[in-house]
C-alpha cells in the first residue's frame, strides 16, 4: 500500500509540470499559427489531456466492461465541468466570447443531451450510434477550425521558435498521460483492495484520476491569465468524451447503459446547463466566482451522493 501511495504522488507530480510545460507550448503555437487559445484548447489540448480516458474506456470497451467506458465518460464531464471549471473561475473568472456562447457551449450542451437521451430511450449505445457520434466529432472538429478568428494581439511575451513549441506540448501531454495512468492505476489498485464497485471506480476514481490533466492544465492556465485556453480545453474534453471516446468504444462493442441511473444522467445534464445558462446571469458573458461556487458545491453533493450509496 506504501508503494502505491508514493507512486500515486509522483503521477501527480508528472501532472502538474506536464501541465506546466504543455499550456506555455500551446500558447506558443496559437500565437505563432494565428490560430485562437480556445480553438487550441478545444482540438490540441483537449485531445491530448482526454487520451486517458480514450485509454481507459476504449480498453473497458475491449473487455466487456461497459460500466468503465460510461462512466467514466459521465462521471469525467461532470468532474470537468463542475470541478475543473468550477475552480478555474474561482481562480479568475472565466471570459466567454460571442463564438463560445453561440457556438461551443450550445454544441457541448446538445451533445450531452444526445448522450442522455440514448442512455434514457435505451438500454445500450449500438455500433450505428457510435459510427454517428465519430462522424458528427469529426464535422465538428473540421468546422472549429474553418470558423475560427485569428488570434488577438497579446501583449509582448518571451518568443519561442515553433518547433520548441512543439516538443513542450508533446513532452506536457506526456507528462500528463502518463503521470494520469500512475495515478489512476494506483488509486483504482487501493479502491478495489478495499472492495468498491466497478461503476462506483469509474464514476469517482477513474474519472477524477483521468480528469486530473485536465485539472492541472486549467488552473494552470489560469494562474496564467489563460482563460481561452481553460475554457477550450475543458469543452473540448467534454465533446471528445462523448462523440469521440464513447463514438469509439460503441463501435468496438456496443455499451449497455443500464448501469446509469436518473441522478447520473441529471448531474450531467445540469452541470453542461450551467456552463450555458452562465453566460447570461451576473456579469454576463462570464462565469464569475460565485457561479463557480455553485459549481463546486453541486460537485461535492454529487459526491457525497454517491459515497452514501456505497
Amino acid at each position: 500500500m506504501t508503494i502505491q501511495i508514493l507512486l500515486l504522488l509522483a503521477g501527480l507530480a508528472l501532472i502538474v509540470f506536464g501541465a506546466d510545460i504543455l499550456v506555455d507550448g500551446a500558447s506558443a503555437i496559437a500565437r505563432k499559427s494565428g490560430v485562437s487559445e480556445f480553438v487550441i484548447g478545444l482540438t490540441i489540448v483537449g485531445f491530448g489531456t482526454s487520451c486517458p480516458e480514450l485509454v481507459v474506456s476504449l480498453t473497458g470497451a475491449i473487455q466487456g466492461n461497459a460500466d468503465i467506458s460510461v462512466g467514466n465518460v459521465i462521471g469525467s464531464n461532470i468532474f470537468n465541468t463542475l470541478l475543473i471549471l468550477g475552480m478555474t473561475a474561482v481562480i479568475a473568472p472565466v471570459a466567454v466570447t460571442r463564438s463560445n456562447s453561440r457556438r461551443d457551449i450550445p454544441i457541448a450542451l446538445l451533445v450531452t443531451f444526445l448522450l442522455v437521451a440514448l442512455a434514457l430511450t435505451g438500454d445500450s449505445i449500438t455500433r450505428v450510434e457510435g459510427a454517428v457520434f465519430l462522424a458528427v466529432f469529426v464535422a465538428y472538429m473540421i468546422y472549429c477550425f474553418k470558423s475560427d478568428r485569428p488570434a488577438e494581439e497579446e501583449a509582448p511575451q518571451k518568443e519561442r521558435s515553433i518547433w520548441l513549441a512543439i516538443l513542450l506540448v508533446l513532452g506536457g501531454l506526456a507528462g500528463l498521460v502518463f503521470g494520469g495512468n500512475l495515478f489512476v492505476n494506483n488509486a483504482t489498485a487501493i479502491a478495489r483492495a478495499l472492495g468498491v464497485s466497478d461503476k462506483f471506480i469509474a464514476i469517482t476514481l477513474l474519472a477524477g484520476g483521468t480528469s486530473l490533466p485536465e485539472l492541472a492544465t486549467c488552473i494552470v492556465a489560469a494562474a496564467k491569465k489563460k482563460d481561452q485556453l481553460a475554457l477550450g480545453n475543458v469543452l473540448g474534453s467534454n465533446v471528445f468524451n462523448i462523440l469521440l471516446i464513447l463514438g469509439a468504444s460503441a463501435v468496438v462493442t456496443p455499451l449497455s447503459t443500464l448501469a446509469i441511473n436518473w441522478v447520473d444522467l441529471g448531474v450531467l445534464t445540469g452541470s453542461a446547463a450551467m456552463v450555458w445558462l452562465w453566460t447570461y446571469t451576473g456579469h454576463r458573458d462570464r462565469v464569475d466566482r460565485w457561479e463557480a461556487i455553485l459549481m463546486l458545491l453541486t460537485f461535492f453533493g454529487y459526491y457525497a451522493y454517491l459515497f452514501m450509496k456505497l
